[in-house]
């Protein structure tokens, strides 16, 4: 190659880079402008008053900043709105859905995908995604053993503790084994939410990984036979601790926040929870007694990413990209995990923030009832999505009327 050919195409490749990269900022300029005046639609779960809170605050926000007016539609089931979304993809509606925005993960995330309802992908148009831990938690890229492929950002980190009242407990379990023993001793002071919950179907799945007789198992899709054998140890666990739980194993609290009022009122002593934060962020509401500590199980617990996705039909794509956007903000992550706010792990990764950035987390207050980063250890992924639903419909035949 010649000289005079090596100079020529390095100042192609320069030109097209300056291309790049003014293209690279140009459309998100647009998408900005193009989303000042719509309505984002964000279809989330509305079981926990802080994080509605946040929700809200979010909204002020992003109508303040963009022009995007953000309206909650508040869910029991993110599957309402999965089934939403599904029933205008069968009465033909491809455009001006009524779901601009959905807080999903594991089974609802993948039964969009694999239908090929979402729209993108779109992470990596977004400024703030490069801030995303996508190398140390697997689970920013990863839901449920399902790769994300940027059809949904990351927002928010959860795991798997157990909350317990110290004033009565001085022997919190740190194992599934060691549950069983506690609650042989104290018959009637704990439960978990109905299994039709997530939290209460987390709560097997986190007993399921420590008496899998092959836990490597759950991160592959579960089949009859393979379901069957691994969950055997798991429904004699079961068996044993069900009556031993409160109201001896034939109701359950509807969920999360139904379990914590038990615990406040005294009427158990310790309960399973999603967010390692909840008991020092209840406490600051009242919700829980001062005396309320967290503990995590030695061998690990399950944690997961919940994520922001766009359905394939939104009617207000640029102002849904807005808004994911403004959750990865380095102030907005930093003022989700203050656990005066909702206490949600960030999903970003520090070291790739500025000093300025960095020190709103550092700045964080802390609290006797928050567990440590050291203690939370590296989090269990979660399995394959259908365990989870082979276990509830495992459980609800099992143990229903």
């Amino acid at each position: 190659m010649t000289a005079r050919v090596v100079r020529w195409l390095g100042l192609a490749l320069a030109i097209v880079a300056s291309f790049t990269a003014r293209g690279a900022a140009e459309p998100w300029n647009d998408v900005v402008a193009n989303a000042r005046g719509q309505v984002v639609n964000l279809n989330a779960w509305a079981g926990d008053e802080k994080t509605n809170a946040f929700i809200e605050w979010a909204g002020g926000e992003v109508l303040r900043r963009y022009g995007v007016t953000l309206r909650h539609v508040k869910l029991r089931d993110t599957a309402e709105a999965v089934t939403r979304v599904v029933a205008e993809k069968a009465a033909g509606r491809n455009a001006e859905g009524t779901v601009d925005l959905i807080w999903l993960n594991g089974p609802n995330f993948l039964a969009l995908k694999e239908q090929r309802l979402l729209y993108g992908p779109f992470t990596a148009a977004l400024p703030n995604y490069r801030y995303v831990d996508t190398t140390h938690i697997r689970s920013n890229v990863v839901d449920f053993t399902i790769p994300v492929d940027g059809y949904a950002t990351p927002w928010r980190r959860a795991q798997l503790v157990f909350i317990y009242d110290s004033r009565r407990v001085t022997d919190a379990p740190r194992s599934a084994t060691q549950l069983l023993a506690w609650a042989k001793r104290h018959p009637g002071r704990t439960t978990h939410p109905n299994v039709r919950n997530f939290l209460g179907a987390t709560f097997l799945k986190q007993a399921l990984y420590e008496l899998a007789p092959d836990a490597e198992a759950l991160n592959r899709s579960a089949t009859d036979a393979t379901f069957a054998a691994v969950t055997a140890p798991l429904w004699k666990w079961y068996d044993e601790l069900r009556p031993l739980l409160w109201h001896r194993g034939e109701q359950f609290p509807d969920n999360g926040p139904a379990q914590r009022q038990l615990l406040n009122d005294g009427d158990i002593d310790l309960m399973i929870s999603f967010n390692p934060a909840e008991a020092a962020v209840a406490q600051s509401t009242g919700q829980l007694p001062e005396s309320a500590r967290t503990v995590v199980f030695d061998r690990g617990t399950i944690g997961n990413t919940s994520f922001v996705a766009i359905p394939y039909n939104a009617a207000h794509k640029e102002a849904a990209m807005v808004v994911a956007n403004f959750l990865l903000e380095p102030a907005t992550q930093a003022r989700a995990q203050d656990y005066r706010q909702t206490g949600a792990f960030t999903v970003l990764d520090l070291d790739l923030l500025g000093s300025a950035d960095r020190t709103m987390f550092d700045a964080l207050p802390n609290h006797p009832a928050l567990p440590t980063n050291a203690e939370l250890r590296t989090p269990l992924p979660e399995p394959h999505p259908s365990w989870m639903t082979r276990i509830v419909a495992q459980w609800e035949q099992r143990y229903t009327k």
